[in-house]
């Protein structure tokens, strides 16, 4: 039995994780549904005490207004929050 081909949007995602997980960090995704808060990033990552809220997206893709809603409830709480298009723009946001 084959598996459904990946989105554009599901190959960053899967770049995204395998990459943290490489450079050692918890990364974890995040399923929107019951009980979820509407517009949570894909991915919540945690190392040396930085966390991450990771919003993958194609290059044309846009975010929904809960995901913008989410990301000034994070930022305004001093909380990192990224939209990442790419493997390249997450290796540049990690190594920070």
């Amino acid at each position: 039995m084959r598996s459904k081909p990946l989105t554009p949007e599901g190959i960053i995602k899967l770049q995204v994780k395998r990459y943290m997980q490489w450079k050692k960090w918890f990364i974890f995704p995040v399923l929107q549904g019951i009980g979820a808060h509407k517009g949570i990033s894909d991915f919540i990552a945690v190392k040396d005490g930085r966390v991450l809220f990771i919003e993958t997206k194609t290059p044309k893709n846009k975010q929904s207004s809960d995901q913008k809603e989410f990301e000034q409830e994070i930022t305004s709480h001093g909380g990192e929050y990224f939209v990442v298009r790419s493997l390249d723009e997450m290796i540049e946001i990690e190594e920070v």
